[in-house]
């Protein structure tokens, strides 16, 4: 395992092998103002970044654990049961974001989290992919045929078929796994490849937050895409209730009530915002990670949001 690296400054949030470079223009969709951040592509890896340097500080109240990258977030047994993927591992919180411990992949870049039902959890990240059985306390490494390599930047499990498994892989495409990640096979060259945020619904839709294209949406499990947002997305969630209610952030947190065709912008944040998850218990809660290093929920299906531990 890697030795974790020295602290960072407070307040600066970055992301692995990511510089900064935010764009200062507005692009306007549907009378909506969305915030553009700027895409570098090297050497075949998707490079893009967000710094928070300042403002939050009035808003924060529920801590989140001091590591320079937040990536992924997965609610597990109940609403307040949290676990957060980072550059250096997993956190998990038992009391909704307040407070965090250390448990599980030190050292591992958990870019993605997705539950597979049963207890049955997923990570996948750079050069890691694994599985826990018993709801994230210990964990297998998996090494699947059909990969060309384990720099999995987007990762979905399929909530009507837990076998059936999506990888992006960084600089390659989409890959599908239908044997529970034994083997995958090639499904796109043409989305995956930039791929920093991917999510499924039943009935083989596929949604996929292109950091070069947009939002693009798949009907027939990934043979044919179309773009139905142009703005750059950091993470997605499908409310498990209600598949037509998605969450996706990047520019602030962005709410769709049709499926992905049409989307409000419902809490502008300055710094941005990342990992993203739907309370399975509760289906009208939902947290994000602001890159303001500030965690934020809803309990009213996304349509307002609170600062955690906010009086």
């Amino acid at each position: 395992m890697a030795t974790r690296a020295k602290r960072p400054p407070k307040r600066q949030v970055r992301h692995p092998k990511r510089r900064l470079e935010q764009q200062g223009r507005l692009y306007r969709r549907r009378g909506l103002a969305w915030l553009v951040v700027a895409v570098l592509v090297a050497g075949g890896a998707v490079a893009a970044a967000v710094l928070a340097t300042g403002g939050g500080d009035e808003l924060r109240a529920g801590g989140l654990p001091d590591t320079p990258d937040y990536h992924s977030l997965l609610v597990t047994d109940g609403p307040g049961s949290l676990v957060l993927g980072t550059h250096y591992g997993l956190y998990q919180s038992a009391d909704g974001g307040l407070t965090w411990e250390k448990t599980a992949l030190d050292g591992e870049d958990a870019m993605n989290l997705g539950r597979a039902g049963g207890g049955v959890i997923w990570t996948a990240g750079h050069n890691v992919l694994a599985k826990s059985a018993d709801g994230g306390r210990t964990w297998q490494d998996v090494r699947p045929e059909g990969l060309p390599h384990l720099d999995i930047h987007g990762f979905a499990v399929d909530p009507g078929d837990p076998r059936t498994l999506w990888a992006a892989l960084a600089g390659q495409g989409l890959y599908r796994s239908s044997d529970a990640g034994e083997r995958f096979e090639l499904v796109t060259r043409e989305v995956g490849a930039g791929v920093m945020a991917l999510a499924a619904t039943r009935g083989g839709r596929l949604l996929a937050g292109e950091m070069q294209q947009g939002l693009v949406v798949s009907d027939d499990d990934g043979k044919t895409w179309r773009l139905t947002l142009e703005a750059g997305l950091m993470g997605l969630a499908v409310n498990p209730s209600d598949p037509e209610l998605i969450l996706a952030t990047g520019p602030g947190i962005l709410r769709s009530t049709d499926g992905g065709r049409n989307w409000d912008q419902v809490l502008p944040l300055e710094q941005g915002a990342g990992p993203v998850a739907w309370a399975p218990s509760e289906p009208a809660t939902a947290y994000v990670v602001g890159f303001d290093r500030t965690l934020y929920k809803t309990t009213d299906r996304g349509e307002s949001w609170q600062p955690v531990g906010a009086r």
